[in-house]
């Protein structure tokens, strides 16, 4: 099991945190000694992941802040919350998202769900906390991604998958999304010399909720193929499957631009991986951050 590093004195930030790889890692940081913030849509939900942790862990700081990253107005919200507290942030996880959601759905501002979920709430929410990171003397954003965002692609003519929708490949080309966001942030902090460190993972196949949450979304139901992988496929508990992502987030040896997942590709001990061909394009990751920054108002320029 990876042994996370000391973090007293460290503040993070979870998304998705009451329960599976996200409530896996909140614990884990908490453990440590950092002061964890559980960013979760359903308050009621994160305070019940709270009592749980503190039940394991007495002396753990742990605050419950709701967060719907499908929503602009309350990644705005939970955004100024953070920065009227005045208090540096060292770790954001962008660990939270939805999976396979059965018929196309849209956000509250009118983006698919699973682009504004996975990559334009988080894209917005990395984007707004910068100022509190970049006050951090290391601080690092580690982001969640999937296994099958190896065979996607990010296509800029459909976007929003208005006019051709499959769960599946709305999914992939979401998480493909999250390692180009990830592999932009690496070269900005490079570039304006920040003390920024910005890391990938995948949890590879981990048995959490997010596999039934989405294709149970709306009254659907997982598709036959889904369902047969479900039970043949080797898998692993979360307590597995997070450490992925703890490891971008807290390791000394994780290195900016990271990429990291189960050493046998859908369960196993964490080891650095590489990043598909896909996610290499500095271009394409570019232009796919300038699109974020048009469709959701937010930027670099307006937060820093």
């Amino acid at each position: 099991m990876y042994q996370v590093p000391d973090q007293h004195g460290k503040r993070a930030v979870v998304t998705g945190a009451n329960s599976g790889t996200g409530k896996e890692a909140a614990k884990r940081l908490a453990e440590a000694g950092a002061h964890v913030i559980l960013a979760v849509r359903t308050p009621g939900k994160g305070e019940q992941a709270r009592e749980e942790i503190l039940a394991a862990h007495p002396g753990a700081l742990i605050d419950v802040r709701p967060l719907d990253l499908a929503d602009r107005s309350s990644v705005r919200s939970f955004a100024d919350g953070l920065i009227a507290d005045g208090r540096p942030l060292d770790l954001l996880l962008n660990n939270a998202g939805v999976m396979n959601v059965p018929r196309r759905t849209e956000t509250p501002d009118g983006f698919e769900l699973q682009l504004g979920s996975n990559y334009l709430g988080p894209f917005a929410l990395t984007v707004q906390l910068l100022p509190l990171l970049l006050t951090a003397p290391a601080p690092r954003v580690a982001t969640m991604s999937s296994g099958t965002a190896n065979r996607a692609r990010i296509d800029f003519d459909d976007l929003q998958s208005t006019r051709d929708y499959s769960p599946t490949r709305a999914y992939a080309q979401s998480k493909l999304a999250d390692m180009l966001m990830m592999l932009h942030l690496a070269n900005l902090a490079v570039q304006r010399d920040w003390p920024l460190l910005s890391a990938g993972a995948h949890p590879g196949y981990t048995r959490t909720n997010l596999m039934t949450s989405g294709p149970t979304l709306n009254g659907g139901r997982p598709g036959r193929l889904e369902s047969l992988l479900y039970r043949i496929v080797p898998s692993q508990g979360p307590e597995q499957g997070a450490e992925p992502l703890l490891y971008a987030a807290t390791s000394p040896d994780a290195t900016n631009g990271g990429y990291y997942g189960p050493r046998w590709s859908v369960v196993g001990p964490t080891k650095a991986t590489s990043l598909p061909r896909s996610a290499q394009d500095r271009a394409v990751a570019a232009r796919l951050w300038a699109e974020a920054q048009k469709l959701t108002g937010v930027s670099v320029a307006d937060s820093l």
